[in-house]
């Protein structure tokens, strides 16, 4: 039963941002996993960046107690050309990690690149590519995927989390996406290589919205 317990967890993932942040909560169990809820909290529209990030931090207050995730992974060393915006999304980041650990939940952090390369197998794939690649692994319908990436950016967030747990007993235990891929019928077996086998993955995902 312990052991059970300590195989279950909660994730709530967060894409920090100054206008739209982007948020998701993920079960799992062992090395399952099932989407619970994702979305934007929108801010855009409240005047001056402190009531704003006050907005953001109240509200993740409200998730966490509404859901009780057992963790928050959230994106960092977010990298701008403007080092003012680069400042604000700091701002929003320190935020969402003092609404976490305000309420004892403990934080991971991962890297734009690294969660990219969780979801893809790519470090420089697009929103696009990476929100496909996930309605795929979790057999989201089109009719629940948000209009604004930044909530499936969260759940990328959140997924990224959970590779780091193991990928799906449902899939055989993949150890990489290569497996991974293979055994989802997702590549295309005149290509070579991980990456080019998961771009070809993608590149289908992109075809069959169109």
């Amino acid at each position: 039963m312990q052991d059970s317990v300590r195989n279950k967890h909660r994730i709530l993932g967060i894409d920090p941002g100054t206008l739209f942040m982007g948020w998701a909560i993920l079960d799992t169990e062992g090395q399952r996993v099932s989407l619970v809820d994702f979305d934007v909290l929108d801010v855009h529209k409240i005047e001056g960046q402190y009531p704003r990030l006050q907005k953001e931090f109240f509200f993740l207050q409200e998730v966490i107690e509404r859901y009780n995730p057992t963790c928050l992974a959230i994106e960092t060393q977010f990298v701008d050309k403007n080092p003012q915006t680069m400042i604000k999304i700091v701002h929003a980041q320190g935020v969402a990690i003092a609404a976490a650990l305000s309420k004892d939940v403990p934080v991971y952090e991962y890297s734009p690149m690294k969660i990219k390369m969780a979801i893809t197998g790519n470090g420089h794939s697009t929103k696009q590519q990476v929100a496909g690649m996930l309605q795929r692994c979790l057999h989201i319908p089109d009719e629940r995927m948000p209009k604004k990436l930044d909530a499936t950016d969260a759940l990328a967030i959140a997924y990224c989390h959970f590779l780091q747990l193991g990928l799906p007993v449902s899939e055989g235990g993949a150890k990489d996406w290569t497996t991974y891929a293979k055994r989802k019928g997702m590549t295309d077996k005149s290509l070579t290589g991980p990456n080019a086998q998961l771009l070809a993955a993608l590149a289908s995902v992109k075809k069959s919205k169109k």
